[in-house]
């Protein structure tokens, strides 16, 4: 599970999250999501046009995302959101770094931590005419962003540490998505329970204290399992 995510056994790469599902996990508005999986329609002078999509979901009918679609995602959100730099100007950048370093996939690698993100972010402030601050701010947001991803030896990712809000920068790491344990579902790491499952016996009348008991983990994790699950 650990190899090569274009094997066939690979459960990163398989189907595994609705677009809904995904926009929740990542802190993100389900129409923005869908914009970069679907595309989107704009206005120009010569009538109606569409952009093509960002990412390229594991299933297209109905749209489902793949655990690296999810990480595709998660590092947009850093170059969009934060940022609202332009779809067409991130596909240039994404083309140029791609071309001349000859990294397929750039936005689910580690080498956007190395030379590869440099360059790529220098194309990317060239494009959308950044100003030196502004490069600045950006890179923090995206290593933010990547220091919540584990990587295997092939320097693909195989765990994320989501946000648990949606304006959340800290370094906690209580939260884990990892396509081997519990479908891929959000899990409290320590314990690899699931935050729904938690939330779920909360609701159902149990206690926090017996619940952080019963899974051998601490009140604090219960807390921020509940608050994960809650959070808009």
């Amino acid at each position: 599970m650990r190899g090569d995510a274009t094997a066939n056994g690979d459960v990163r790469g398989r189907p595994a999250y609705s677009l809904t599902e995904a926009a929740r996990y990542l802190r993100l508005p389900a129409g923005t999501l869908r914009s970069w999986v679907v595309g989107r329609s704009y206005s120009t002078s010569r009538g109606q046009r569409t952009f093509p999509p960002l990412v390229k979901p594991a299933q297209r009918q109905p749209v489902t995302l793949s655990f690296l679609n999810l990480l595709e995602a998660h590092v947009l959100r850093a170059l969009r959101t934060d940022h609202g730099i332009s779809v067409p100007a991130l596909r240039k950048a994404l083309d140029y770094a791609e071309r001349e370093l000859a990294i397929e996939k750039l936005l689910l690698r580690q080498d956007l931590l190395t030379d590869a993100g440099r360059v790529f972010l220098e194309r990317y402030g060239e494009l959308v005419d950044l100003s030196n601050s502004g490069q600045l701010a950006l890179r923090r947001v995206l290593e933010a962003h990547l220091r919540r991803v584990e990587w295997d030896p092939s320097k693909l990712p195989s765990r994320l540490y989501p946000f648990l809000s949606s304006d959340q920068t800290g370094e906690q790491r209580i939260i884990a998505i990892d396509p081997g344990v519990a479908f891929g579902r959000p899990v409290v790491q320590q314990a690899g329970v699931s935050t729904q499952v938690i939330v779920s016996r909360l609701d159902a009348g149990e206690a926090v204290d017996e619940l952080a008991a019963d899974y051998g983990i601490t009140v604090a994790d219960v807390e921020q399992a509940v608050l994960y699950e809650r959070a808009a």
